[in-house]
């Protein structure tokens, strides 16, 4: 994965584009921060990877996350976190393409992001999944 992420990987609810600088590297763990965040509220995204198992029994969890610090519209002096991420759980053992188990990741990108047959990546948090998570609704 590049160390610089400003060309339009990310992007905020009104579709603009947020730049991230990477800030650490592990063995298979990567830290970006938001490269204009305020100092007191990081906005990070983590990427990282764990295999258990061994042979056709070996899986891969894989975990995209974003935590952003904001201040409390409730109570301003106090700082709290709102976390986003995805976790994806392969039998890579078992499995020798990707076309075998990108459905299920196909399917989480698109029911966040769209409604029923548009085409449009919703970034307004519109699409049906990710109205559910931000309503708490089923």
């Amino acid at each position: 994965m590049v160390n610089d992420l400003n060309t339009n990987e990310i992007k905020n609810p009104a579709g603009t584009e947020v730049e991230f600088t990477r800030i650490s590297t592990g063995l298979r763990e990567g830290v970006w921060k938001q490269s204009a965040e305020t100092p007191n509220l990081p906005n990070r995204l983590t990427i990282k990877h764990n295999e258990t198992g061994s042979g056709i029994n070996l899986r891969r969890r894989s975990l995209v996350r974003f935590d952003k610090s904001i201040a409390s519209t409730v109570d301003a002096t106090k700082v709290v976190v709102v976390s986003a991420y995805a976790v994806f759980d392969a039998p890579v053992g078992a499995v020798t393409a990707t076309a075998d188990v990108d459905d299920p990741l196909a399917y989480l990108m698109s029911f966040l992001a769209s409604l029923g047959a548009s085409t449009t990546i919703l970034y307004d948090c519109t699409g049906n999944g990710a109205r559910a998570l931000l309503a708490g609704e089923i």
